[in-house]
Order: C-alpha cells, then structure tokens, then sequence
C-alpha cells in the first residue's frame, strides 16, 4: 500500500498567519478565538471519539495490515484507552478550565489574584508507529480540551493507519483547526524547522534539539532503539516466594503484546539464581498456553513493524550469550520474530544494550532483592518496575529505594489503561505526561491575573511609591509573613520554649498525683 506524503511547500501554510481565507491555517484559526467556546471544544472531543467508533474495523484493519495486530489488542490498547479519555475530557472540561483562586492572604486578597488555564496554541503531536492510534488521538484529546489548535504527523511506516487517519480526521473535525502531515524524513524535518506552541512526540532527542531553537515546550517519550545509551529497558522482580505460574503468565504476556512494541512492556527478569529453572518453567508453561501450536500461524501474535526492525532484533539475538530457552526463530522477510526466552544474560550482553523493542523476554539472575536494586540503579532510570512480590517489605524495598516513571505491583502494562493515572517518564526517558488531566495540563499554561482597585493605593499599598521614608518601611514590615519556627542546633522540632512547657506540665501533673495519694494515705 502507498501513503501520499504532504508536499513540503504545503507544510508551512498550516502554521503561518497568513490572512488570505484561501490559504487559513491552524494558527489563524485558533487566533479566530474559535476553540475559546466550551462548547466548541465538546462537540471536537466528542468527534474524536466517533471518528473512531464509527471506523472500528477499518482501524483494526489497518493496524493489522500494518503491524500484523490481533483485533483485540487494538480494542483493548487503543479503542478502549481512547473513548475513556474523551469522556473524562468531556465531563470535566468545565472544571479543567475553571478559573482558580491561589491560597488565601489577607495582604492580597482585595486585588483578587486568579490562575486561569489558557491555551498555548498550536501544537504539534508526532506519533511512533507502535501505538499510533492511542498517541495521536490521546493527546489530540487533551490538546482540543485545552483550547489549542493541532497538528498531527502519524508514523510513515503504518502506511494504511497513517493514509486512514489523514482520510477522516477533515470528516470529523475543524478543518481549519486541526491537520494531519503525512511524510518521512524530509516532511518531518520540515514540520520542526517551524515555530509550534507546544510539542508532543517520541522521537526525544530529535525533537529535543529542533524545539530548543525556539524555547518549544515539549511533552517526550524517549525510545532507547536509537540511542542504546538511554533508558528504555524495564526490569521485573521477581520474589521466588510469589506465585511463578501467575507471574510468568503475566510478564509474558506483557513482553509478547503487539509483537512486543509497547514502550511500558517487560523486558529482563531480575530473579534469584537459585530460582531460575523453576520461573523459565513457569514461562514455559504460559508460553504453550497461549501458543498450543506454531505462533507463527496464530491469529493471537503480531508482527514487527518493518524488516529493518526485525533484522535488527535478529541481529541481537545472532550474539547473545545467553541461554535461548525457547524460541529464537526469525524470518526477517515476513518481519516475524518468534516469542523468545534467554536466560543466563548477563549485564553486557547484547541483548542488553538498546531496547529490544521486540518479544523477546530475559532473565538476569541476580544474588538477591539487593542486588536486583542495585543492578537498576545503575542504568537509567526506565520507564516503569514491575515488582512480584505478596510480601510488602519485598514490594516496598523495591519501589521505595528505586525510581521509574510507574511501578506495577503483580502485572505488568496495566497502568497505561488505569483512567486518571498519567503516563510519563524521568530524566533520560522522557518528561511530562499524557493522559487525563495531567495531559490537559500539558496543553495549557497558567495565566495570572489581579485586578487592583483604585482605593487599596489609599488604605494599603500607599508605601510603594516614593519618597520612601521610615514610615513606608514600616508600613512595608507589615505585610511580611511571620517565618517557620528556627530549626534547633540538635536538629529536634522542638523549641526550648515548647522543652520548658512540657516539662513544667509534667512536674505539675506529678505534683497533683503525689498530693491524691497523700490524700488516699489519710
């Protein structure tokens, strides 16, 4: 199948202001004041959600010409995850964009001071060919619920989502306001050579450097396939004392969803040695479950995006020192790779040095809980844990003494669907959020605002204009806030003061008790 590709002498009409109504663009658009109206916004939000209700199969059908999908997974990961955040947008759109009052002081309360969220403008929303229908449509959500204008560039190679989407995002939306770019290289180089409000996008470290020369704003995922120096490989702990069976079948499952594209997915174990062969069996196990005959037939597994991607992860595999448990087969040309188990990896192996990005699960015997620790933090922090474990001084061993964008206790990608929890990751793996309010706030900014009255110059702010004299100094002090008790050289919270109250209270409370006894004695 073919996309047709945007040309690049069109690319700059969507985000100049250009007055002629010929040529209307997003940023004129939006400085129509059109997506002002609340109104406006709802009906928008409410037609992302039918753009996609209303082509179901068509989505599913593309994805699976694209990325060999079930059908399933697209309803679960992308359909049931999208209509969930535009009814959150739609419900709470109005108290989202509520003006808010900051925390009360009697000094400034008369000049009523006020945060309102405004939008920022136009945005520019990129997508990875993993998931593109969830990270387009999600924060295109979140970016009409603020207000914005919105460009979107799907991923050149899902060729029949990306030509779908450029299809029915004019049937459904403002035309003026909202606009796909399809393209490759040339296009998107393009697209980041122009000014944007505001950018959302996994392509980290080029998006990065483009929207630096404009100070852009910016909401990133960064994949680690690239760059093998970054962050991208999200361990599992595994206590041995935990259920193996449940827990292989839900790591599995989590490596082995969309062919193992999912940025959040599993991929290395970090379990003790003593409890390898007993977990390897339990995967095992999950594995002939799920696949009873030739994964390669099942209707239930999926298909790496290209066969650049899957020569690369055969590459990884071709030097692995590990110990292939079960798997292993690749045929580049089909872009198949079949699920795959190493064990025995050790921390420079090959298939530890990028993101595998693929359905292929490690397991990286560690001595302990200790050392499992210390083996993540001594990578870059990834985007999410997944501790297995019943017992919680396991569990918050592991959370509480490492960082990751989430932590999943007992599974494994299930937070990506848990409505109002965002989705972002920290230093190296990306910064913001999307999803819910805290995508919302992404797409916003807060303007401040006080409004002063004539009067206050006469009864409270007269001190602020010269010439100053002891009198304004002392009107001044006034207004300071008393500060925090002063910390103690013992480092205690307690003051002297509050030292000598309680032992006088404790004196008087023994003198009254000694008195009663006396009195009883009598």
């Amino acid at each position: 199948m073919s996309l047709t590709y945007t040309a690049l002498d069109d690319i700059p009409k969507v985000r100049k202001r250009l007055p002629d109504p010929i040529h209307d663009t997003a940023n004129h658009a939006f400085l129509s004041g059109k997506t002002k109206s609340l109104a406006f916004r709802k009906r928008q939000i409410a037609q992302v959600g039918y753009l996609v209700k209303d082509n179901e199969q068509r989505f599913k059908d593309a994805l699976k010409a694209d990325l060999g999908r079930p059908f399933l997974e697209t309803e679960f990961f992308d359909f049931l995850i999208v209509y969930g955040e535009a009814r959150m947008a739609y419900d709470n759109i109005e108290r989202w964009t509520k003006e808010q009052a900051p925390e009360f002081s009697l000094n400034w309360f008369l000049m009523k001071p006020r945060l309102k969220p405004e939008p920022k403008g136009v945005v520019l929303i990129i997508a990875p060919f993993n998931y593109p229908l969830f990270l387009l449509l999600v924060p295109l959500i979140s970016a009409i619920a603020g207000g914005n204008a919105a460009v979107l560039k799907p991923p050149e190679n899902t060729l029949a989502f990306s030509a779908l989407l450029a299809e029915l995002l004019p049937k459904y939306l403002d035309t003026e306001l909202y606009h796909v770019i399809n393209g490759a290289v040339p296009e998107t180089t393009k697209i980041l050579e122009l000014q944007w409000d505001h950018s959302n996008g996994r392509v980290g470290r080029i998006v990065a450097e483009a929207a630096a020369k404009h100070l852009t704003p910016l909401t990133l995922e960064v994949s680690a396939i690239p760059y093998p120096h970054l962050p991208g490989k999200n361990p599992v702990v595994v206590d041995p004392k935990v259920d193996l069976n449940i827990a292989a079948r839900r790591v599995l499952w989590g490596r082995l969803i969309n062919a193992g594209q999912v940025c959040l997915a599993p991929e290395y174990i970090l379990v003790p040695e003593q409890a390898q062969d007993a977990l390897i069996e339990a995967i095992r196990k999950a594995y002939q479950s799920f696949f009873p005959e030739d994964p390669k037939k099942s209707a239930s597994f999926g298909r790496i995006v290209s066969q650049a991607h899957a020569e690369r992860i055969k590459k990884l595999l071709d030097r692995t020192r590990g110990t292939i448990a079960f798997g292993g087969v690749t045929d580049v040309a089909e872009k198949y790779i079949a699920p795959t188990l190493v064990s025995n990896v050790r921390p420079n192996d090959s298939l530890m040095s990028e993101e595998i990005f693929g359905p292929v699960l490690l397991i990286v015997p560690v001595k302990d809980v200790d050392e499992a620790i210390a083996f993540i933090n001594s990578r870059d922090c990834p985007l999410t844990i997944s501790v297995f474990s019943h017992d919680k001084k396991f569990q918050d061993k592991v959370i509480e003494n490492t960082q990751s964008g989430s932590v999943m206790v007992n599974d494994t990608l299930m937070a990506a669907g848990a409505p109002g929890l965002p989705i972002g990751g920290k230093g190296p793996g990306g910064y913001g959020y999307y999803t819910s309010k805290y995508g919302f706030d992404q797409f916003v900014f807060m303007r401040t605002s006080l409004r002063t009255p004539d009067w206050i110059d006469k009864v409270a702010l007269w001190f602020r204009f010269p010439p100053y004299t002891a009198a304004n100094a002392k009107a001044l002090r006034g207004l300071e806030s008393p500060l925090p008790p002063r910390p103690s050289d013992s480092g205690s919270s307690l003051s002297k003061g509050w030292i000598v109250l309680l032992v006088t209270a404790f004196a008087a409370a023994s003198s009254v008790a000694a008195v009663r006894s006396l009195e009883r004695a009598r």
